[in-house]
């Protein structure tokens, strides 16, 4: 049919541009965001853009399901202000024969987004963690910059050389400030290198000195030395005490249904039935209003979008908390909402007005069922 071909085609032009605009954004975002993290030390600089596609990846679902309601909206605002919409209601389509267009076009759509919240969310954001995890937890060693002062990883020492062979295993000029047991050390040496004795790793150290001193006391010594062995371990990346929801797979989440973890799953699948309502909604909202202009109603449904979104939010904070139960927030937000919409699409689809609604009906007062005066 001529109506569906031609709005599906212009709601998939419209979905990709949208879909294109909305990812560089986010692609912009999340790269500032993550080079800050970096250069605070939450990530290894070189792999910021990986982390960026991991953090693009969590956002999709978000992203395909605003993409979709903008793309609705903004197909169907210009059907009416180009007066198209007027010729398709004159051949005899309603409201109601837009949804299997709608449909049609958008069940890949809304697919994509439940299997990207319920598989690759939990999987991208696990990543990232994983990620983090190992570069905060590397060894005292591996933190060390040349030309750079570098903290351990327990706070208790301070590490700087002035040039390092990584290959080799070796630096010039090295100096340590460590503070331990009561006692404040600063070592300093010509040279240094990494030595494995036994499983242990060592830090030799060459034609140096040391300064050691008691805190709060006035007492130092200083002592110098040809060789001086320091040990240096490697931290091992254990498992974390919690594990982030948002890491832990939709099917963990179902094995458990604590409070938390239906919270979590709730966020999760109301990206699907969201994005859904969503697109009813825009069929029953669409419309031109000459006074509000172009964006006006664009302006109307990123407010609306914002509000659902706000709601799944704080459905999820209900939930975990058990203020709410699962199932009757997913009816309550969820069915309520495509009840409402449904409703709104009947009324202008119908035209009734709030008196047809209410069942009333005009009757002129002195007048009686034939109209006769009585």
């Amino acid at each position: 049919m001529l109506f569906h071909s031609s709005i599906r085609k212009e709601l998939a032009r419209s979905f990709g541009a949208t879909l294109i605009v909305l990812v560089t954004v986010v692609m912009t975002m999340t790269l500032i965001r993550t080079l800050g993290q970096a250069s605070r030390g939450s990530f290894n600089p070189s792999d910021v853009m990986l982390v960026m596609g991991y953090n693009v990846l969590a956002f999709l679902p978000n992203i395909m399901t605003m993409g979709l309601f903008v793309a609705t909206v903004g197909t169907l605002s210009r059907l009416y202000r180009d007066s198209e919409m007027v010729i398709w209601f004159s051949s005899g389509v309603g409201l109601w024969s837009l949804l299997g267009p709608l449909l049609r076009f958008a069940w890949p759509i809304l697919l994509a987004v439940a299997t990207l919240a319920l598989l690759v969310l939990p999987w991208s954001n696990k990543q990232v963690e994983d990620m983090r995890a190992h570069y905060e937890n590397r060894g005292d060693l591996e933190r060390v910059q040349p030309g750079q002062f570098q903290e351990s990883a327990g706070g208790s020492r301070v590490f700087f050389v002035e040039k390092s062979l990584l290959s080799q295993h070796s630096a010039s000029n090295v100096f340590i400030a460590t503070t331990e047991r009561g006692k404040e050390t600063v070592t300093s040496s010509r040279s240094g290198r990494i030595e494995l004795i036994g499983e242990e790793r060592f830090l030799v150290l060459g034609n140096g000195q040391r300064l050691e001193n008691s805190i709060g006391k006035s007492d130092f010594k200083l002592s110098e030395f040809e060789h001086y062995s320091i040990r240096v371990t490697q931290d091992q990346l254990g498992g974390q005490a919690e594990i982030p929801l948002n890491t832990m797979s939709t099917l963990d989440l179902i094995r458990t249904p604590v409070p938390h973890h239906l919270g979590e799953i709730s966020w999760r699948l109301g990206f699907a039935l969201a994005a859904l309502n969503l697109m009813i909604i825009a069929v029953a909202t669409s419309r031109v209003n000459p006074r509000l202009g172009r964006s006006g109603n664009l302006v109307f449904s990123l407010l609306l979008f914002q509000v659902y979104l706000n709601l799944l939010n704080l459905g999820q904070a209900w939930i975990s908390t058990s203020k709410i139960g699962f199932v009757a927030f997913m009816v309550l937000l969820h069915g309520g909402v495509l009840a409402a919409s449904l409703f709104w699409l009947a009324v202008r689809h119908h035209n009734w007005s709030w008196r047809q609604i209410l069942g009333a009906r005009r009757r002129s007062p002195s007048a009686g069922p034939s109209g006769a005066t009585p």
